[in-house]
């Protein structure tokens, strides 16, 4: 293989390896990876509007507010009205977010090789 047959090849496999790690996030946590993406984004950052959380995550803001209202759903997230302008929502972790995080980070998920080669 060489090229772009090569690139095309390899994207399916570093796709398949974060597709299994995806299937073992959600079946240990009960959370898509974008949900554990956001509750990391918010714990960093403390309070986003949609907007910040969508560049955060990079995904476009239709995709983002879907993954926001399933982590409010779970009570994982909470919003709150802007100080300045009352029409713009900010997000935060609420304490069952804080504590999904903290489950998260003491469990050990196994990296398939392909993806632990890339984060070493």
């Amino acid at each position: 293989m060489t090229g772009g047959l090569e690139a095309i090849c390899r994207v399916r496999e570093l796709h398949r390896a974060i597709s299994e790690f995806e299937q073992q996030f959600q079946s240990r946590h009960g959370l898509c990876i974008n949900e554990g993406m956001l509750l990391c984004t918010l714990k960093k950052s403390c309070c986003l509007t949609s907007g910040a959380i969508a560049d955060a995550l990079a995904l476009s803001v239709s995709n983002a507010s879907k993954v926001i209202a399933s982590a409010e759903k779970k009570e994982l997230v909470s919003r709150s009205l802007g100080d300045c302008d009352k029409r713009q929502m900010h997000f935060m972790l609420t304490a069952k977010g804080e504590k999904a995080l903290e489950e998260i980070s003491k469990s050990e998920l196994h990296l398939p090789p392909l993806l632990a080669a890339l984060v070493q």
